[in-house]
C-alpha cells in the first residue's frame, strides 16, 4: 500500500530561499530513490515550506530516510529552520473516482 507523507519546514527569518537551495538538491537525488512516486515542496502560507511524498511501500520510506541524501539534506539544513520539520505519515482512504480520490 502507498504511503503519503507531509513535513513541514519552518525557515527561520530571512532564510526561506537558504531553505528551498537546500532542499533542492535532496529532491533530484531522491527522484532517483526505489519507490518514490512523488517528492515535491510548495510554499505555504507563513512563511513555510510544505513537502508531499508519496512512496510505493513503508519499507521504501524507511530506507529513504535512512539513506544518505536525507543526511546529507539534514546537514544542509542545521541553523536554518525556526523549528524542528515536523512529519506526518497517512495512508489513503479511497473515494470518488480512482484517479481523482488517491494522492
Amino acid at each position: 500500500m502507498t504511503v503519503v507523507v507531509t513535513a513541514a519546514f519552518n525557515p527561520k527569518e530571512g532564510a526561506f530561499e537558504q531553505v528551498v537551495a537546500a532542499l533542492s538538491p535532496a529532491i533530484t537525488e531522491v527522484h532517483q530513490e526505489p519507490g518514490c512516486l512523488l517528492y515535491a515542496i510548495h510554499e505555504a502560507p507563513n512563511n513555510q515550506i510544505l513537502m508531499i511524498e508519496k512512496w510505493e511501500s513503508a519499507e521504501l520510506l524507511d530506507a529513504h530516510g535512512d539513506g544518505d541524501p536525507v543526511k546529507r539534506l539534514n546537514a544542509a539544513l542545521d541553523g536554518l529552520l525556526e523549528t524542528p520539520v515536523v512529519v506526518t505519515r497517512m495512508a489513503p482512504i479511497p473515494a470518488g473516482t480512482t484517479r481523482q480520490g488517491v494522492l
